[in-house]
């Protein structure tokens, strides 16, 4: 069943589901990042609300990924790691799809046209995805997860 939680903190992770399944982050940015991994090196996402789509189907499922994403000290190994490691943003919400396919998520997100910061970030196993990062106006941030929970 799909969940969205509004407020990330111990509580509510602890409620995440252990199966496999997609889910999206919300990210906040306090501040400008400039991206160090080096494909995308020299990249600056500025300030704001981003949009994460992703996949997690091995042990611990939806809820061991989320968690991981939520840990600011963490040796990095996805490319959203380097938005919410060591201080550079934090998770604030999570919208949670057990069963659920990252690659849809982000195609039900993108018809409501988020813009795209970085083409490949987070897709480089995809054919079809241009990003699974995308930026969104805060105030436009309800209709994007009332729209996936209500089209899942």
């Amino acid at each position: 069943m799909t969940q969205f939680i509004e407020t990330i903190n111990d509580q509510t992770l602890r409620q995440l589901p252990k199966v496999a399944g997609a889910y999206v982050l919300v990210i906040e940015l306090a501040n400008d990042l400039a991206l160090r991994n080096k494909r995308f090196a020299g990249t600056i996402l500025p300030k704001g609300t981003y949009l994460y789509c992703g996949s997690a189907n091995g042990p611990g499922g939806i809820a061991a990924r989320v968690k991981r994403h939520c840990k600011a000290d963490k040796k990095p190994h996805w490319h959203v790691d380097e938005l919410t490691s060591n201080g550079a943003g934090r998770v604030v919400s999570v919208l949670v799809v057990p069963g659920g396919n990252e690659c849809e998520l982000r195609a039900r997100l993108q018809l409501h046209a988020p813009d795209i910061p970085v083409i490949g970030f987070g897709s480089s196993d995809c054919i079809d995805c241009p990003s699974h990062l995308m930026y969104v106006l805060t105030n436009q941030l309800s209709n994007f997860t009332e729209t996936i929970a209500e089209g899942v």
